[in-house]
């Protein structure tokens, strides 16, 4: 088992399955958490936020699972209005890592489409940095499946 770490990184729940959203300050990571809540919501499936920012992750009976850490729990940035309360999940088993990058490879590597987080091995897709992607986070989301793999 693996110690707590806290990454600056903002996670999100859709259904069971929770979504890391990791990248640079400025990246869209706030924007795409809220567009994918958003779309759940829409298309009729739960979704919440569970972090912005900073989350603490730590593994749990293998899996790796993300909460917020105090004191922004339950508040998210919005370009332009600044920080904004709303509600929240205290946490969430972590099923798709998703990386916003300034530059992607058109093709990306095997090994890119994995990531280890505390010891934990998690589905990862490369996304541009501020680029309306929300149809594909929820693609890709659904079509994780619930395996993971300790190492």
């Amino acid at each position: 088992m693996s110690d707590a770490q806290i990454i600056h990184a903002g996670c999100v729940l859709v259904g069971e399955a929770g979504l890391l959203i990791r990248g640079a300050s400025g990246s869209g990571k706030s924007m795409l958490a809220r567009e994918v809540v958003s779309r759940a919501v829409q298309t009729g499936r739960f979704g919440r936020l569970v972090s912005d920012d900073r989350t603490r992750l730590e593994v749990r009976n293998g899996r790796l699972v993300a909460q917020p850490v105090k004191p922004l729990d339950g508040c998210i940035e919005v370009f332009g209005l600044g920080i904004v309360r709303q509600a929240h999940e205290p946490a969430a088993v972590i099923r798709l890592v998703i990386d916003l990058c300034e530059s992607l490879a058109r093709y990306p590597e095997e090994q890119d489409g994995r990531v280890a987080l505390c010891g934990v091995m998690v589905p990862r897709i490369h996304m541009q940095a501020g680029a309306v992607s929300v149809d594909i986070a929820m693609a890709c989301l659904s079509g994780v499946c619930d395996t993971v793999v300790t190492l």
